[in-house]
Formats: structure tokens, C-alpha cells, sequence
């Protein structure tokens, strides 16, 4: 008869591939883990979610209005932000009592739920950079306190939540 552990080994080994086969896979396509602290981005991701962000996304393009990027900030060093664009280079952004107007109109912003009365002065979006905003308004450090995020800053875009698993799922 053969010991338990001898029949283990080859699925503990299998697994252990796959694993590593899966690391190497990610590191190719550009996709890498990120650990979210904050509650910035609730509801659709919430604190100590860990999400996958595409490395890739803006090596051939620009972010656009809705994307969920991650970047560096001053602030968060060595940590990284998620926060969603909403305003690209050459744009007007103004936010009154809560509401977020682009260019003059008031944006539909279905993603915010929890949302705040706070006001910002209109600002017009420089070359190179980002108005971002976090979709949980009420509780968001954001370009409403510290400013546009320049391009060069941005990482990635989040694409999915990957753990725990019944956050799995596309970031919308």
C-alpha cells in the first residue's frame, strides 16, 4: 500500500507550477496584484480587496473618463491610490453641492453611491494630468484636495476584483 503523503506530492507539485506558471503569465501580460486600503472606492471595491491592475493599458493610449487607474501619489508613497477619471487634459471640472459638472454639464455618475454636498472651484484640467475622484465621495482624499494626477504618476488601470472571492469581478 502506498504511504498518503506519496500520492500528495504529485498534485502539491502540479499546484506549485500552476502557481508559478500563472506569476509568470501576469508578469508577461503587465497584470499585477494591488492591496486596496481605504474606503475610498466603495461600493464596488472595498478596504483590503485585493484587485489586478493592467501595467500595459496606457503604454499605447491615455487613460479615459470612467477608468479606474492606480497611481503614485507624494502622499501615499510606497503605497498606490485607485480613484476613478473623471476629468481629462483640456477639460473644465466644477463640483456644486455634490454634483460634478464637466465641461458645464452635470455628469451621471451611476458608480457613486455614497455621495457628500461638498463643493470645488472650477478648475481646467492641464496637459499631461487627471482630475480623479474616489467613488466613495463622502469619504474620498482625492484631486478635490491635493490636485491633478500627473500622466507620468499613472501605474495602470484596475480591470478586476481578485480576492476575497465574492468580490471577483470586473471594475467597472
Amino acid at each position: 500500500m502506498l504511504a498518503p503523503n506519496l500520492r500528495w506530492k504529485p498534485a502539491a507539485k502540479l499546484a506549485w507550477q500552476s502557481a508559478l506558471l500563472l506569476i509568470i503569465v501576469f508578469a508577461i501580460m503587465g497584470l499585477r496584484p494591488g492591496q486596496v486600503t481605504g474606503l475610498s472606492m466603495e461600493p464596488r471595491i472595498d478596504s483590503d480587496e485585493y484587485v489586478l491592475i493592467n501595467a500595459l493599458a496606457y503604454r499605447f493610449g491615455r487613460p479615459a473618463r470612467g477608468d479606474v487607474v492606480a497611481f503614485r501619489h507624494e502622499r501615499s508613497a510606497p503605497e498606490v491610490y485607485l480613484k476613478r477619471v473623471i476629468g481629462l487634459p483640456g477639460d473644465r471640472v466644477a463640483i456644486v453641492a455634490g454634483v460634478v459638472y464637466l465641461n458645464g454639464k452635470s455628469l451621471d455618475e451611476p458608480y457613486v453611491r455614497f455621495r457628500d454636498r461638498r463643493s470645488a472651484p472650477p478648475v481646467a484640467v492641464p496637459p499631461d494630468a487627471y482630475y480623479v475622484l474616489g467613488d466613495n465621495r463622502a469619504n474620498s482624499d482625492d484631486s478635490r484636495s491635493w490636485g491633478f494626477v500627473p500622466a507620468q504618476d499613472v501605474i495602470g488601470r484596475a480591470i478586476a476584483g481578485v480576492w476575497p472571492p465574492q468580490r471577483v469581478g470586473a471594475i467597472q
